[in-house]
């Protein structure tokens, strides 16, 4: 490939990148409806007609962010070793990246409500529906060598456990003890007491906390 043709391509996966960023950013801060493609290219610094080179609509342009969210899910190292070390493994990714991948999720979870976009976020989860059953799958097996009678609905519970924390995360901010409830599902399911913290710049646990929507509000709001 020629050096102009490399140099172009990279110059477009960098628009088309912020045009994603800036569009989970809008869509967490505003919701779908309150922001427009327009305001979505100012924030990523490019031009209005960059957002329909690369998406077309908006619409696709919110299947790519559901899509992101998704790969994020998927995309969370398996840890090795035995079914514990295995199981502490996928609460700790699941809530390492919720840390990472907060304005997407309270994006994400948005969508899931609104009957506008729930179409949208159904296409996408199909879309995903074979990574979605391995990873299931994956769950399963891990609690189907721990013992479990009913590895299936273990699976679903921790999955709702975990969905859980995000939304309270996503809503709560700094005030929610995320480390803390990561300990707490440790317990839960009799594994050992993490040796170190969760690799995230999470506030100190206040001894009296209480949970409050302005902890999640950021500095600009």
């Amino acid at each position: 490939m020629a050096r102009s043709d490399e140099h172009n391509r990279a110059a477009r996966e960098r628009s088309r990148e912020a045009i994603l960023r800036a569009a989970v950013d809008l869509f967490a801060e505003r919701g779908v409806s309150g922001a427009s493609i327009a305001e979505i290219t100012r924030r990523a610094g490019v031009a209005q007609g960059l957002a329909n080179y690369h998406f077309g609509n908006k619409e696709r342009l919110i299947a790519a962010v559901l899509d992101r969210w998704f790969e994020t899910l998927f995309g969370i190292p398996q840890a090795e070793g035995s079914a514990d070390d295995r199981l502490a493994g996928i609460i700790d990714g699941a809530l390492t990246a919720t840390g990472y991948a907060l304005p997407v999720q309270r994006a994400v979870f948005a969508m899931q409500q609104q009957p506008t976009t729930h179409r949208l976020y159904a296409e996408a989860e199909e879309r995903h529906a074979e990574e979605a059953r391995a990873s299931e799958d994956i769950v399963r097996g891990v609690f189907r060598e721990r013992g479990a009678a009913d590895p299936t609905l273990e699976e679903i519970m921790l999955r709702s456990t975990l969905e859980g924390i995000f939304m309270k995360y996503a809503v709560y901010g700094d005030t929610y003890p995320l480390e803390d409830a990561r300990r707490w599902m440790h317990r839960l399911y009799g594994l050992p007491e993490p040796q170190a913290p969760l690799p995230l710049q999470l506030a100190p646990r206040d001894p009296d906390a209480r949970t409050r929507a302005s902890g999640a509000l950021r500095a600009e709001e």
